[in-house]
């Protein structure tokens, strides 16, 4: 029979203190955190098959009724009553292969089975979100009631618009992306840009407590970091949903709720200038060339170009008030 054999890593000092034996051809070799994926997927790292040491110390013999390559998967089934199912899922990430040890019960922790409703998000029929141009994998929406258009957005993935206007939109990050845009910067670049919008937000598609089982970057400089963010730009949320089906629900709650706010609170409309006066309407504001002139005509010293000092525009502001 079969075994997969689980020894410990020789490598002193190593994060991944086990090595892993999977009796497929001459053998797979993974490193790996534990023994078996009891809490957690397990993040393994590959090695080259002449890696197993000569004289490995061996601490589980683990005896397979099937070990069988499933596509990108491996599929070990072992003989016990208890810890008998687990599978190995090869994928890539950042441009190299990595590979995740799972069973059935982190599985199902991982994508928690919900039903989703279906009734309509602010009561719209049909929600048009514009999905960026660059979005790859974008989501389809095909279980809201949404019609989607694709165009290049200023900032975020998924944004909603008034009038021509976008007035909210979607960031969306897996963990591994979050991390890698929060460690070079580009998540404070991203996160600026939308807050200049009126409604903005970040969605996860993953867990907060994943931020705590990072193994290449230091968990508390993860958590540091979005706690940063999140006082620097307290007006654009950073949200963890588990999971990409329910991000994509969020984002769709989250964009018909802006746009509900943007198109019937006539408060919100005037603040997104989608019901913005024409510059010859009572009560708009003075342009600049408008405060110039009227400046000039008093003889009060202004220049051609640059900033209006905050002192005419104060005594424009007085004499209009007459």
């Amino acid at each position: 029979m079969r075994e997969l054999l689980i020894a410990a890593n020789p490598e002193a000092g190593s994060s991944l203190a086990y090595l892993l034996r999977v009796p497929i051809g001459e053998g797979i070799v993974l490193r790996t955190s534990d023994t078996w994926p009891r809490t957690k997927a397990l993040y393994c790292h590959p090695m080259p098959p002449d890696s197993w040491p000569q004289a490995p110390q061996v601490v589980e013999r683990v005896p397979l009724r099937s070990c069988t390559r499933r596509g990108a998967a491996i599929d070990l089934v072992a003989d016990r009553s208890r810890e008998n199912r687990s599978q190995l899922v090869f994928t890539t990430a950042r441009g190299r292969e990595v590979v995740f040890w799972q069973s059935p019960r982190t599985r199902k922790q991982a994508r928690p089975s919900v039903n989703l409703p279906s009734a309509r998000a602010s009561g719209i029929v049909q929600l048009e979100i514009v999905v960026d141009a660059h979005e790859r994998y974008a989501y389809r929406f095909a279980s809201q009631q949404v019609r989607t258009t694709t165009r290049p957005l200023p900032c975020g993935d998924y944004g909603v618009m008034v009038d021509g206007t976008l007035i909210a939109a979607v960031e969306r990050k897996s963990l591994a992306d979050l991390v890698s845009s929060l460690s070079t910067g580009r998540l404070r670049y991203a996160l600026g840009e939308l807050a200049a919008l009126p409604r903005a937000a970040v969605v996860i598609e993953d867990r907060y407590s994943q931020v705590f089982k990072q193994v290449r970057v230091r968990p508390a400089v993860v958590a540091d970091g979005l706690a940063e963010c999140q006082v620097r730009w307290p007006t654009v949320p950073i949200v963890f949903c588990e999971t990409r089906p329910l991000a994509e629900e969020w984002t769709y709650r989250y964009l018909a709720a802006a746009f509900a706010w943007a198109s019937e609170e006539a408060k919100a409309v005037e603040r997104i200038g989608a019901l913005a006066q024409r510059p010859n309407e009572p009560g708009h504001g003075p342009t600049a060339a408008e405060i110039r002139a009227w400046a000039r005509d008093l003889g009060l010293p202004i220049t051609e170009r640059g900033r209006i000092p905050d002192a005419i525009r104060q005594a424009w502001s007085r004499a209009a008030a007459r």
